[in-house]
């Protein structure tokens, strides 16, 4: 169980690092700025915990943008540790559909608490913004589902046979 849930985490790192090439990527072909909503989630938690983010300023304010990035890359781990235990426990959609759900999963995994938190409605929302948040955390999911197989050793036909 632990080895599938580190295998995983792994995962949920490649995918991690597929969102944020896809989220990059977007930023180069529309010459959008990045999303102040990872940061914002830090400040409001470290407002509803009265736990300091150290420093004031533009220090403080670099602290707060980098944890937010953080946050992001442990969601992405975390939800690739809770793939490879979802997969463990026999459940095995066809990978392209559990990159589909894994995706939605991390999706709702930063979606849910800028909702939560009241930083952005998801209800207000046009359809390219939503399209703009799918495509990285379908990136996320398919690399996830993956790399994960890839690494367990399975593929579409099942367990790989040991040669002798």
């Amino acid at each position: 169980m632990i080895r599938n849930a580190l295998t995983g985490a792994v995962a949920g790192a490649a995918g991690t690092t597929a969102l944020n090439a896809a989220t990059y990527t977007d930023m180069v072909l529309t010459g959008r700025g990045g999303s102040s909503a990872p940061k914002e989630i830090v400040d409001r938690l470290s407002d509803r915990t009265e736990v300091a983010v150290p420093g004031t300023g533009e220090p403080r304010d670099n602290r707060a943008s980098a944890l937010g990035a953080l946050l992001g890359m442990a969601t992405g781990v975390g939800v690739g540790a809770l793939y490879g235990l979802a997969r463990a426990s026999g459940r095995r959609p066809a990978v392209p559909l559990a990159g589909v759900l894994a995706g939605v999963t991390a999706m709702a995994g930063s979606d849910v608490p800028m909702a939560a938190l009241r930083i952005s409605d998801p209800r207000e929302w046009r359809p390219s913004d939503w399209l703009r948040d799918l495509v990285p955390h379908l990136t996320y999911g398919v690399v996830t589902a993956a790399v994960y197989e890839l690494a367990a050793g399975r593929d579409e036909r099942g367990p790989r046979r040991r040669r002798r």
